[in-house]
């Protein structure tokens, strides 16, 4: 069978084809439960728990960019979600003592127990899910593949480095 050519780009091989779909389908099934399972046990989207586990996770500090790369959200997006968890008492936000331009979001007590308390469900949707069809080595081998594919998409610039678009 010959692959569609798309405007001069050639179309995917029968098995690249394939592997796409599994993967992008495995992803949507998994976030569909990660996001219920963050909801039922925290009040919180994905997004919210995502940025308190990666505070929780690095000192309890990040600057709104590196929380912004970190998750792979939008500036405009992480503030708003920012002001949310703010708003709910679980992060601070406040200048940044080495950089005037930089916003400092901090995790709070609050935040830090909110964490804990989502956690214990997210390792048994995790395991269920994605890990318990797995032997260890197709583990490790994931992990390998994934990391590289990982590693390609980040050696592209930023998301928060994309220069912001001016309104007319």
């Amino acid at each position: 069978m010959t692959k569609p050519d798309l405007d001069g780009v050639p179309g995917l091989e029968p098995e690249q084809l394939e592997t796409y779909f599994a993967l992008m389908e495995a992803v949507s099934v998994l976030q569909h439960h990660v996001e219920q399972q963050v909801r039922a046990d925290g009040d919180l989207s994905t997004v919210q728990f995502q940025l308190l586990a990666r505070l929780a996770g690095t000192g309890g500090r990040l600057t709104m960019t590196e929380l912004a790369d970190g998750v792979v959200y939008s500036r405009s997006g992480l503030t708003y979600q920012a002001g949310l968890l703010e708003k709910a008492g679980l992060v601070t936000r406040g200048p940044s003592p080495d950089d005037d331009r930089s916003t400092l979001v901090t995790i709070t007590e609050a935040g830090v127990d909110r964490v804990k308390r989502i956690l214990p469900g997210h390792v048994q949707v995790a395991r269920r899910l994605l890990f318990e069809p797995l032997t260890e080595e197709d583990i490790r081998e994931l992990g390998d593949m994934m990391a590289r594919v990982r590693d390609h998409m980040r050696a592209q610039p930023p998301r928060s480095a994309a220069p912001r678009k001016r309104r007319a």
